[in-house]
């Protein structure tokens, strides 16, 4: 994987993003990373995107940069910081903001709030996931404030979903595991009966389901030069997920993310929910960007894959 040297932190001046500054701080003395503060604000209209402005733009740009001056004051002692304040349509800004300033990793709240709220991934934040290529790191969504004892990073989970890009998430996530000094978990989550509700799901037939995609999986490793423990999940995805990564007591965990396609029920297709129930912060890796760099790194010789406790 790559080290990260450059981490994106989109601001909003809420309670939650407040929350995350303590990991964002962390991230950025581990790799030594510039960190760039951005907030967006979007142009109010009084009728529709046809009425007139009901704050003049350059007005209400100048107050999202003086109170992202003032914001974080005491924060990020020891790391080097940008401030960017700018208008427009807050995903869409952050989006080509990563792309035009090769931005290794974004780290954001996820916003749950309340009983019904905590169903819901922000909007941004559901843009974000969906359109940039590289890593994202949200926090647990839940109404409570971050839980500081994930900032140490002494256990990772990775869930994967047996899909051929599995292998190249699992090199990624021992990789990273080894970088901050984790230990690293492997959960297979395999869907169960409603991705085959003509099936009666019987003991006998689970646990053949489960043999079966374990040797699977640790065939998997083996092959990517992985030591981790394996456990195996059936049934809902995102609820197996959240519980393997309750029953580790994980500080982070790392899944795979991207188009929804293949076969039915891969973890990608899950990613929205994992984040909703996680009991962690979660880093959503693209897997697509890992299958193109792994592509690359083939013909160039690499160093001995190394174990993960």
């Amino acid at each position: 994987m790559s080290s990260f040297k450059h981490i994106l932190f989109p601001i909003d001046f809420s309670e939650r993003c407040r929350g995350a500054v303590p990991f964002v701080e962390k991230m950025a003395c581990r790799y030594h990373a510039k960190v760039t503060l951005i907030s967006v604000a979007t142009p109010f209209y009084a009728s529709g995107l046809d009425g007139a402005l009901i704050i003049e733009p350059q007005l209400l740009l100048k107050e999202v940069k003086s109170r992202l001056d003032a914001s974080f004051a005491q924060d990020f002692a020891n790391v080097e910081v940008d401030r960017v304040a700018a208008l427009g349509d807050p995903a869409g800004v952050i989006a080509d903001y990563v792309r035009s300033h090769r931005i290794d990793l974004v780290m954001m709240p996820s916003h749950g709030y309340g009983p019904f709220r905590q169903l819901l991934l922000g909007s941004v934040t559901a843009k974000v996931l969906h359109d940039l290529d590289c890593p994202v790191w949200t926090t647990a969504h839940a109404a409570d404030d971050p839980d500081h004892g994930h900032l140490g990073l002494r256990k990772i989970l990775c869930a994967v979903d047996g899909s051929p890009e599995s292998a190249g998430l699992m090199r990624w996530a021992a990789a990273f595991s080894k970088d901050v000094g984790a230990t690293l978990r492997i959960v297979y989550a395999v869907p169960g009966m409603e991705a085959w509700p003509e099936r009666q799901m019987d003991l006998e037939f689970e646990m053949h389901m489960q043999s079966t995609a374990r040797r699977s999986i640790e065939e998997m490793a083996a092959s990517a030069g992985i030591d981790a423990t394996i456990d195996v999940t059936i049934g809902s995805v995102a609820d197996g997920v959240a519980k393997e990564a309750t029953r580790y007591q994980a500080d982070l965990l790392v899944i795979g993310r991207g188009v929804i396609r293949g076969t039915l029920g891969r973890l990608r297709t899950h990613s929205y929910g994992i984040i909703r129930l996680s009991p962690c912060p979660v880093m959503s890796v693209p897997q697509e960007r890992i299958a193109v760099r792994e592509a690359v790194s083939e013909s160039v010789p690499s160093e001995h894959a190394c174990p993960v406790a």
